[in-house]
């Protein structure tokens, strides 16, 4: 059965959506099926950092209200037949609390994906609950600075309100010659602060950010250290034993 993972922060700016693309890539260059949900209603950005452009012609509401099959909503990924997208609609109107929970449920039902991982909004509103909702296990992501990390504990206080007991943390955007300086927390002190295990962690680097803008896997670089850090996380999330990526 799929595991249903949403990818949460509790705040803006932490690399979430690009965490969710490199992942989901990632997964799938291990011969894993991930179908890659992006609940963030209204900014739908997944599609563009997948290089996926208008390639969805139905939402997850759609799927949900029976406006349209589950296989009509799924695009394919044109250069990673494994990875797959689901997006979201424009408008936050009349969505309803359980929408992509019958979303996943379908999904694990048709045996489409070994992997589901939700994209969630930024924040801890409405639109988090229900995103959070549908999925059984839960990747939070923190940058190192300290307004992150406290926003992350948040993030953790409100998924244990919710049931959640299967969490880990990502540090995301990690600057190595910055991390021991000054007052910026290091790698100890991000997992002491937020109260998480540490998955892994993916240095900030200028290829990511034109790999997203260009909507082209930051994979295909061979020299990128954010590159091995997603293939490394996505091995331990499959269970291999493997050590965290030093950088």
């Amino acid at each position: 059965m799929a595991q249903v993972i949403v990818i949460a922060s509790g705040k803006g700016g932490t690399g979430k959506t690009t965490l969710t693309a490199g992942l989901g890539t990632a997964l799938s260059q291990r011969n894993l099926r991930c179908l890659c949900i992006d609940a963030d209603v209204g900014v739908r950005s997944l599609d563009l950092t997948l290089g996926m452009y208008d390639t969805a012609l139905f939402d997850f509401t759609d799927v949900a209200e029976e406006r349209a099959a589950l296989q009509d909503a799924i695009a394919v990924h044109p250069r990673f037949p494994q990875l797959q997208l689901i997006t979201a609609p424009m408008s936050r109107a009349h969505i309803a609390p359980d929408a992509l929970r019958r979303v996943t449920d379908a999904a694990i039902r048709a045996d489409v994906a070994d992997f589901i991982l939700i994209d969630a909004p930024a924040g801890l509103g409405e639109d988090f609950r229900r995103a959070a909702y549908a999925a059984d296990s839960a990747i939070v992501v923190s940058t190192p600075d300290i307004i992150s990390l406290r926003s992350a504990d948040r993030t953790v206080a409100a998924l244990e309100e919710m049931g959640f007991q299967d969490f880990r943390l990502v540090v995301n955007r990690v600057r190595p010659r910055v991390i021991d300086r000054n007052n910026t927390p290091n790698i100890d002190d991000a997992m002491d602060m937020a109260g998480l295990p540490l998955l892994g962690y993916v240095p900030e680097e200028e290829s990511v950010l034109v790999a997203g803008a260009l909507g082209q896997p930051v994979l295909d670089n061979r020299r990128s250290l954010a590159a091995a850090a997603f293939r490394n996380i996505a091995a331990r999330l499959d269970g291999e034993e493997k050590a965290l990526l030093r950088i």
